[in-house]
């Protein structure tokens, strides 16, 4: 049901640590966004529940302006409440069932995988799409074990219907890389906001993407 709706290759992730505050960080964001970036997930675990809402208030309102989806990790009453277009669920946080009891299909569904076994569960409980990896190496991955590298990636893509994103450790350089292994798109965070420029960045992942045949 969902494959229809996933219209986007690049897909950002948030990490606002990277960032001195949160104006640079919102700056940062809009950046990517002017750059071609037309879906973001809104993935900031340590705030507290009221602070989350007012972020998410906030990026809702500029991934509107560039008419880009918006998901929230894990936090299915943030994300109704923010008017986002879908939640990105943990492997940790509740299952694809229990959120679409709960948003019936008001939201997309994401899910982070790390295995064949949880890219399957995820799509017998009928999320929309997947994030497999890490692929490579990288920090914000560093607890989910060593990379599954693209073979990985291949068996799963070769296995899976419902869009499959690679992520973790993603630069331009390995872009294409990634796709042929069979992949809708690829997940990002530093590979855009690890820089000075998120604009540019943004661009070249578009430029690759786009000019894929």
């Amino acid at each position: 049901m969902g494959e229809r709706r996933i219209d986007f290759k690049l897909y950002l992730i948030t990490d606002r640590k990277l960032f001195p505050d949160n104006d640079s960080f919102l700056s940062a964001l809009e950046a990517a966004l002017k750059g071609g970036v037309s879906a973001l997930q809104l993935r900031e675990k340590d705030l507290p529940a009221g602070e989350l809402l007012a972020m998410a208030y906030r990026i809702r309102r500029l991934a509107s302006k560039y008419s880009a989806k918006f998901f929230v990790n894990d936090r299915i009453d943030v994300a109704l409440c923010s008017g986002a277009d879908g939640v990105h669920l943990g492997q940790a946080g509740i299952p694809v069932c229990a959120a679409r009891k709960t948003a019936g299909d008001l939201l997309l569904v994401g899910v982070s995988t790390h295995s064949l076994r949880e890219a399957r569960l995820a799509e017998e409980e009928r999320a929309d799409f997947i994030t497999f990896g890490p692929l490579y190496r990288t920090p914000s991955k560093l607890k989910f074990g060593s990379p599954v590298g693209l073979a990985g990636l291949k068996k799963v893509t070769e296995q899976i219907s419902i869009p499959v994103f690679g992520i973790g450790g993603i630069g331009h350089d390995a872009v294409n890389a990634v796709m042929k292994c069979g992949a809708d798109g690829v997940a990002v965070i530093r590979g855009i906001l690890g820089g000075a420029d998120a604009r540019t960045a943004a661009e070249q992942y578009i430029n690759i993407l786009g000019n894929r045949q």
